[in-house]
């Protein structure tokens, strides 16, 4: 048996062995149904639990603001003709959650007072601050004698509209900021993803050791072909699980998007209700669609994902090779994954700013290039140089990364008793 064919068989075995277990079965499936739920669960409690259910005393020395602000949210604000000193001791008896002292010079300093029991919560202070800044601005103008139209002009919110011009001249809708979250969500999965694939790896070799069953394979397959059975074997079972659930995101989007984002007349509908109470939800709503995902950014992050995890997986078989227990593989493997943890850590910054050098050099690093590169793709218009840079170096590395692990692996592998040092691991690569 030749050796491509002995890798196809480790392959076809992990890939097959990995399919068939009903957790398979049940993560692929099940696991997109409750990541929707706890979407759906997140929501719901933001949308239903969000908002503080504390009510403010309203002692209005200027005269006139308290009006506006229960205008604003009646469940939080009511007037109260008690003297302050009356308040606190309601306030220590806890008979009220706080009151707010609105002085006579509020127009000319600014400065409000509010007490409670405890703070209040930042939902609180920041609807207070919210709402008495929209109403002393309008006070302030109206002291000034600004024409009432004008007022209402101030008042009106500005709606960005983004707009990309084409190669060919043309003029098309550019969800900037929704294909930015689009690139977070990719790379967040993508972390998710090699971190769990590449666990696969290192537990499924820690096992075969501690079992012996290594030894038996040992004897009729080289440690390398051992080794790249396992990773492909089960970057197979990964991407499997990723291209059914590319599937089933799109099946549910083309079924339930328009009953969830509704047609152009509808979300129209929606913006006027919003705007009549008050406006709070009408940049919301505005220009809500569907954003239009380019299909050259699901096969960048199939490509990227495949070369990501082939990198990190390689890494972790050799060090699942080089120890006993997933104690410490974990010790061993920490400054191979801080690289990507720390990628995830700064995404927020590189959907910020997508063209930064930080950015472009990370996005190029073979080790955080798999998860930067996707977000920076989907945040902006990536030059192709860049994007064949980012491939030539993730692929070279990955050439290395193999390089490594072959050589830890071919010793690790029939070590056991003893806890290896980094040291160790380098005197393997040098001498194997």
């Amino acid at each position: 048996m030749g050796k491509y064919s002995k890798i196809k068989t480790i392959i076809a075995h992990e890939y097959i062995s990995k399919v068939k277990t009903k957790g398979f079965l049940i993560g692929t499936v099940l696991g997109p149904l409750g990541l929707v739920a706890l979407i759906g669960i997140i929501v719901y409690i933001s949308m239903n639990f969000g908002d503080t259910s504390k009510k403010l005393a309203i002692v209005d020395n200027e005269g006139t603001i308290y009006t506006e602000l229960i205008k604003k949210d009646s469940s939080l604000y009511y007037k109260s003709e008690k003297s302050i000193d009356a308040l606190k001791k309601e306030l220590q008896s806890e008979n009220i959650d706080g009151y707010v002292v609105i002085p006579e010079d509020i127009l000319d300093k600014g400065n409000v007072s509010v007490y409670t029991g405890g703070g209040g919560g930042l939902g609180l202070i920041s609807s207070l601050e919210d709402n008495l800044t929209s109403i002393v601005r309008v006070k302030r103008l109206e002291r000034l004698g600004t024409d009432a139209s004008v007022i209402d002009l101030i008042r009106q919110k500005v709606n960005v509209e983004t707009n990309k011009i084409t190669e060919t001249g043309e003029t098309e809708k550019d969800d900037t900021k929704a294909m930015a979250y689009v690139g977070y969500g990719l790379g967040f999965a993508m972390y998710f993803l090699v971190f769990i694939y590449g666990s696969f790896v290192s537990r499924g070799v820690i096992e075969e050791k501690s079992n012996r069953i290594i030894e038996v394979l040992a004897s009729s397959a080289k440690p390398f072909e051992i080794m790249m059975g396992k990773v492909i074997g089960i970057g197979l079972v990964g991407l499997t699980q990723i291209i059914f659930w590319l599937l089933l995101g799109f099946g549910l989007l083309t079924i339930l998007g328009p009953l969830i984002f509704g047609d152009p007349e509808s979300l129209k509908t929606m913006t006027d209700m919003a705007e009549a109470q008050g406006g709070g939800m009408a940049s919301q709503t505005q220009g809500m669609s569907i954003p239009g995902v380019d299909f050259t950014l699901i096969l960048g992050f199939l490509f990227y994902f495949i070369l990501g995890y082939f990198t990190y997986a390689t890494f972790f078989a050799g060090v699942g090779a080089a120890v006993d227990n997933e104690q410490d593989a974990a010790q061993l493997q920490l400054p191979i994954t801080l690289p990507i943890i720390l990628a995830i850590m700064i995404t927020p910054q590189i959907m910020n700013n997508p063209d930064s050098t930080l950015a472009v050099v990370l996005s190029i690093v073979p080790l955080t290039s798999p998860l930067i590169m996707i977000v920076r793709i989907a945040a902006t218009n990536v030059p192709i140089i860049e994007i064949a840079a980012s491939i030539a170096a993730l692929i070279g590395f990955f050439f290395f990364a193999v390089w490594v692990s072959a050589k830890i692996y071919r010793i690790g592998i029939l070590m056991t008793g003893k806890k290896p040092k980094f040291s160790d691991l380098i005197k393997w690569i040098r001498t194997a």
